[in-house]
């Protein structure tokens, strides 16, 4: 029996071997937006998981649209020069596809490190200005954004294409933009932080204006042969947010811009908020944004386990399962999910001996 998680699917001239898809996670670890040996490091070990694509950690297009000071940027020609040198170690060991998520932070920018809290930046600890369509805090004790201008969005909109022609330069396969979370992109989407008076702000073709001059921008400087996406935010969880019948829409005008894909995640669009997380409990809306808008799918939300990816795929709601912590959780998932459902997957030659054809132990460490 063919497996529906381990067959190829096209994305534009993009090949991925099977629907497994590496999310973007970030990884608080770079100098100035510079990828750091720990970028190489952490690559390399995605690089031979059994995923059809890795997709590089939320990467900030401005200095100031980074989340932390030691997230990723694309902004400088240092940070070109270090990413490549990643990306060629990755490369000469690896044949997966690799993209890579273009990001601004907005207003939830200048915080720290996860494991230094998480919490805004003070001015002893180096906080900028952040920046939002509102002059609207994320949430109580955090910094107040400015809005932005008509010239400050162009700008902006303008370090997205920047960065989308360093991401080529670079030799990327994969470009995908990140409207989802509340950041930048979602913020305007979002009437919960959006609450503008010109054509950037109210009814939702306003709200989705930056969004798609984004879109727009990079897409006119991303090779045409190579496949551009989005994360989108299906629903921020509370009355009068963001909802699922509008991001069906913004997907279509995403897919008129040259989208191939998109990721449907929700959340974060606010403090205070929670996500009722349970398994697989965002497939429902990945199913109607494929299904309404057309537009191929992958889905997230606690998928971790290798009958959930496989029966999601198999049943039409989504095209692609991309996962996070179940990967850092076991770096060989995709190899273990092949074992499960009786499908391929490639093996670097160096560790061609632990297929289950030479080596009887693989079954006796993962019982199915």
């Amino acid at each position: 029996m063919t497996s529906a998680l381990f067959s190829p699917i096209a994305l534009r001239g993009l090949t991925l071997a099977n629907r497994i898809v590496i999310s973007p996670m970030c990884q608080y670890s770079a100098d100035d937006g510079s990828a750091t040996d720990w970028h190489v490091q952490h690559l390399g070990l995605l690089s031979h998981v059994g995923a059809g694509l890795v997709v590089i950690e939320a990467t900030g297009v401005e200095r100031e649209g980074r989340i932390t000071p030691g997230c990723l940027g694309l902004y400088s020609d240092a940070n070109e020069t270090a990413l490549a040198r990643a990306v060629q170690s990755y490369r000469r060991w690896s044949k997966t596809p690799i993209g890579i998520q273009l990001a601004h932070a907005g207003r939830k920018a200048s915080a720290s490190r996860p494991w230094e809290g998480g919490k805004p930046l003070r001015q002893d600890q180096g906080a900028w200005q952040t920046v939002a369509p509102s002059a609207i805090p994320f949430d109580q004790g955090w910094h107040t954004p400015k809005a932005l201008t008509r010239g400050e969005i162009e700008r902006i909109v303008g370090a997205f294409a920047l960065a989308a022609r360093r991401s080529a330069r670079i030799g990327l396969d994969e470009v995908e933009l990140h409207v989802s979370h509340g950041y930048l992109m979602a913020e305007f989407l979002s009437p919960l932080s959006n609450h503008r008076e010109d054509e950037y702000g109210g009814s939702l073709e306003n709200r989705m204006r930056f969004v798609l001059q984004v879109a727009e921008a990079v897409r006119a400087e991303w090779p045409s042969d190579r496949a551009m996406g989005a994360r989108i935010t299906a629903t921020d969880w509370v009355e009068g947010g963001f909802t699922v019948d509008e991001a069906i829409v913004l997907s279509r005008a995403l897919k008129e811009r040259g989208c191939d894909f998109v990721c449907v995640s929700s959340g974060g669009g606010a403090g205070g908020i929670r996500t009722p997380t349970s398994p697989g409990y965002l497939l429902p809306y990945a199913e109607r944004v494929r299904k309404e808008a057309g537009v191929a799918t992958r889905a997230v939300g606690m998928i971790v386990t290798p009958a959930q990816a496989e029966a999601a795929i198999a049943a039409g709601q989504a095209d692609m399962i991309a996962m996070a912590r179940a990967i850092l959780d076991d770096p060989r998932w995709g190899w273990h999910a092949a074992l499960a459902l009786d499908a391929k997957v490639a093996y670097p030659p160096q560790y061609d001996r632990v297929r289950a054809e030479l080596w009887p132990g693989l079954k006796l460490a993962h019982p199915q």
